[in-house]
């Protein structure tokens, strides 16, 4: 027998077999008889029609989750840019003289608790010329006496008027006072607020400085410890009034506040008050007078803000978030910031005011998600664009957190560690609230339901001054505790 020890090696590559006549070549690819594009990627990644569609969903929430946070990131640190930019964001320190009168509404509807001591501590400012007027309803007597006992108190100071219209709301209240207004200058203000007496000064000067239609000033809820939805509300409104009313006013297109603005006597004949079917009104104005090239202008000092409460039950956070978002919806639909002069500013007012669709749709889609991530095997590509919103929350989950701090230095309230863990526990379980409050919103907007849910008031904030002493801000202090997050991350506008 022969054996072959060193048989011949075989070919390296093993040619393939040459195509038939009715085949294609394609270099790199193979035959491409019968080859359909929708077919190879399905191959590819092995998608079914159903896959393609949930992951399609899962996707489009991570974007859109990204898309919210960097852009709600951005305004929040916008007052933050530098130094010399949070120096510009204050009331001035010398205001000058007296130069305009006021006129301060104070609607109030079943506010016996609290409207006494808010007239009383508004008729303790310093300006020379104001007056202030209180709106009560012709059906709530309770309300009524407790403001004709304080103008009874402040006789020079103090009137009140009577509101007859029905159905009630805010807006109709202040129109009906607005008739009588005497002052070149009104104020709003509501029926819970703690107010500085040295405002209305810094006010007059602030108009005399800049020449302005508008002046916002900054209001501020106080009560973060009486629950974990109230600690990240008053945190909200610390971002709201100290930065993101700033780049708001700086685009030229700004919401205004339900209170602590002040617009001219002149601005308000000519938009003949504020919009009485609308549920924000205060947005609504803004938009209007943002629309007609009105200058508007912000101011935030610790010691000067309008201090309140939060809503004291969840159900009422819920109702009242559910009005908001619903009267951004009735701007939006009434079209009034189609009328801004730069394409920008309507893009930008497009955004803004249809942020509740926006809400709304992630609160659909992210249960959808959830199942998907949990019952179902995400592929890469998928897994890793879920991941895209965790940068922009994880920055602003820090942010926050030193907003705290800040906020807690600023007010001297002490911010114990609890806080801080029910911030960050709190973040998930809070967007989740506004994605369902925004879908109600979307809700009785498409079923035209536009009663007004009233929020109550119990005077948690003034208890809260009561148990940690009477804070107050240092006159002049300018909180600078987010400065270095801001130059670590080169964040400018």
């Amino acid at each position: 027998m022969h054996l072959n020890v060193n048989p011949a090696p075989e070919p390296l590559l093993t040619p393939a077999p040459l195509p038939q006549p009715d085949q294609q070549l394609v270099p790199n690819r193979g035959t491409g008889a019968g080859t359909d594009v929708t077919s190879t990627l399905n191959d590819g990644l092995g998608w079914s029609v159903g896959e393609w569609i949930g992951y399609s969903s899962l996707m489009l929430v991570a974007v859109l989750l990204t898309i919210i946070a960097a852009t709600t990131l951005w305004w929040m640190l916008h007052a933050w840019r530098s130094s010399a930019s949070l120096a510009k964001t204050q009331f001035t320190a010398n205001p000058r003289p007296a130069a305009h009168s006021f006129t301060l509404l104070v609607p109030g509807r079943h506010e016996e608790e609290v409207l006494g001591d808010t007239l009383d501590r508004l008729a303790q400012q310093d300006h020379p010329d104001f007056e202030i007027v209180a709106i009560v309803g012709h059906d709530d007597p309770g309300t009524e006496a407790v403001a004709r006992a304080a103008a009874d108190r402040h006789p020079d100071l103090i009137r009140v008027v009577v509101d007859h219209s029905v159905p009630k709301n805010k807006p109709k209240a202040l129109n009906t006072a607005l008739k009588t207004a005497r002052g070149d200058i009104v104020g709003v203000f509501d029926a819970e607020d703690e107010v500085h007496p040295h405002l209305l000064t810094v006010v007059d000067s602030k108009f005399q400085e800049t020449d302005a239609d508008v002046v916002q000033g900054g209001v501020q809820l106080m009560n973060f410890q009486s629950s974990w939805w109230s600690l990240r509300n008053v945190l909200e409104y610390y971002f709201w009034f100290r930065s993101r009313l700033h780049f708001h006013a700086k685009s030229r297109f700004i919401p205004l506040g339900g209170n602590t603005v002040f617009v001219t006597k002149e601005r308000l004949d000519w938009s003949e008050g504020w919009d009485a079917e609308c549920l924000a009104e205060d947005c609504e104005l803004g938009v209007r007078l943002s629309s007609d090239n009105a200058k508007v202008v912000v101011a935030y000092n610790p010691e000067y803000v309008t201090r309140e409460e939060t809503p004291p039950t969840l159900k009422s956070l819920y109702k009242q978030r559910t009005r908001w978002n619903q009267g951004f919806l009735q701007v939006l639909g009434k079209g009034e910031w189609k009328k801004l002069p730069m394409l920008k500013q309507r893009m930008f007012a497009r955004y803004l005011l249809a942020m509740p669709f926006l809400q709304a749709a992630t609160g659909i889609l992210i249960p959808i998600s959830l199942m998907l991530i949990l019952f179902v095997k995400v592929p890469t590509v998928v897994a890793l664009v879920t991941f895209l919103p965790l940068l922009p929350t994880i920055v602003t989950l820090a942010v926050e957190i030193t907003g705290l701090a800040e906020f807690g230095r600023s007010y001297e309230q002490k911010v114990r560690v609890r806080d801080y863990a029910k911030l960050v526990l709190g973040m998930f379980p809070f967007q989740v609230f506004l994605a369902l409050a925004a879908i109600r919103s979307v809700v009785r907007q498409v079923r035209g339901i536009n009663a007004w849910e009233k929020t109550e008031h119990t005077g948690q904030h003034r208890e809260a001054q009561e148990s940690q002493g009477s804070p107050a801000a240092v006159a002049g202090s300018a909180p600078r505790m987010l400065e270095p997050v801001l130059q670590g991350s080169g964040g400018r506008s």
